[in-house]
């Protein structure tokens, strides 16, 4: 096992660790250690609320969940050698959750998929789904069973849904003004149309405290990528991935959070992953002038790992870019995603789960989102296609019509 370069104690909170992280985006929160090109190391990371959300049978902890914590994410880890213009090549050597038996925090045996209510955030079918929902999940192996969602179970992919170098000054600055640019839009939208900075909450790892107002009003929240890399939510970025993120300040300063054990395409409840702490292994090496060599100046770029479900046969659900009120919308592929989810739910509603149950699914469950067509004026297409193996019912179309069994209902708020 490579040498634990960032600790977690999983009982103590995110501020009281021995080394403590931030959940902030900034160039001047410094690192925590450093590492050589070359070098593998272990990181280990706590869950994205820290605790918070309960191995409970009610979504009050999902209604009240305060985003203004979030993510917890361990570093930064400056890389020796690496300058601004170079690429930062990361390997995921391994990935999985804390190393421990059943216990209270999500990660040992256990995750959770969330649905936020409308004005704590909501999800991608917020206009559908306004309450918050939450489904448990037990951990078997790489299997993964809910007592809220029973019928159900699948392989998880786990991965971190959160990883990235820090942003340089500039590059900050941008962020902040094109997000603030377009909350101005529409400043009063719920849920709101970006995050701008906000110093409540904010941690800063080892920032001066003389600093901390100030880089708190400046640094950025790590809900959505961006350049860096930071929270794309992609679940093939798993074991045995190789990915190859631009740097943009001396030291790159690599940081990372928000493990999932399992993860649809597009996590569509916003907290749509199963949810845990957990520990990665990596391994850097420093491309020297790589971002201008490749081309690579805007994202990072990534090759998958090798280790993933083997689903073989899917039921696939169709989306096209007209809204529920017959509107017809111009090649609005987010648009004719939604509706393959929501025709996908409709669907597997026949069979007994409701439609939040379904909804939890399709954030948690390995589905996997296809563009069918982006071309075709007006209407972009999207597919949605659900492993069939997952369910403990044949849920393909037949003569004999869609069994109904009772499968209860997810866990909801007071």
């Amino acid at each position: 096992m490579p040498d634990v370069i960032f600790p977690v104690d999983h009982a103590k909170p995110f501020r009281a660790q021995e080394l403590v992280g931030h959940n902030r985006w900034h160039p001047e929160i410094p690192p925590v250690a450093t590492v050589r090109s070359g070098q593998s190391f272990r990181v280990e990371s706590k869950e994205w609320f820290d605790g918070t959300i309960l191995n409970s049978d009610d979504a009050d902890d999902i209604r009240d969940c305060d985003l203004s914590m979030v993510h917890q994410l361990s570093g930064p880890f400056g890389v020796e050698g690496a300058e601004a213009g170079d690429l930062l090549m990361v390997d995921i050597l391994d990935v999985g959750p804390v190393p421990q038996q059943q216990g209270p925090v999500a990660g040992q045996g256990w995750g959770y998929t969330g649905i936020f209510a409308r004005e704590n955030g909501g999800g991608f079918l917020t206009d559908f789904f306004p309450q918050a929902y939450k489904a448990v999940w037990d951990f078997a192996g790489q299997q993964a069973t809910s007592r809220h969602i029973p019928g159900v179970e699948f392989t998880g992919l786990i991965h971190p849904g959160l990883m990235g170098t820090a942003p340089s000054k500039s590059l900050l600055a941008t962020w902040n003004s094109r997000e603030q640019a377009l909350i101005d839009t529409d400043p009063d939208c719920v849920p709101p149309l970006a995050l701008p900075p906000l110093p409540h909450n904010a941690v800063l790892g080892g920032v001066d405290p003389a600093d901390h107002e100030r880089i708190a009003g400046e640094a950025a929240r790590t809900a959505p990528p961006r350049e860096n890399g930071g929270n794309q939510d992609i679940k093939n970025l798993s074991k045995g991935s190789r990915i190859f993120y631009p740097v943009f300040v001396d030291g790159a300063n690599l940081s990372l959070g928000d493990l999932h054990f399992s993860q649809g395409d597009g996590e569509i409840t916003f907290c749509g992953a199963i949810e845990m702490g957990g520990y990665i292994d990596l391994r850097v090496e420093v491309i020297k002038g790589g971002m201008e060599t490749y081309g690579v100046t805007t994202n990072p770029v990534f090759i998958p790992g090798i280790v993933e479900p083997r689903y073989s046969e899917f039921l696939t659900f169709v989306g096209f870019s007209v809204d529920k009120q017959g509107n017809q919308h111009y090649l609005d592929s987010t648009l004719a995603y939604q509706n393959a989810c929501l025709n996908a739910i409709e669907y597997l509603s026949k069979f007994g789960w409701t439609k939040e149950q379904v909804y939890l699914l399709l954030g948690a469950a390995p589905v996997e989102a296809r563009f069918s067509g982006v071309v075709d004026v007006p209407n972009s297409c999207a597919t949605l296609y659900v492993p069939t193996a997952i369910f403990d019912i044949d849920v393909r179309p037949s003569a004999q019509g869609p069994v109904q069994v009772d499968r209860g209902q997810c866990a909801v708020s007071s």
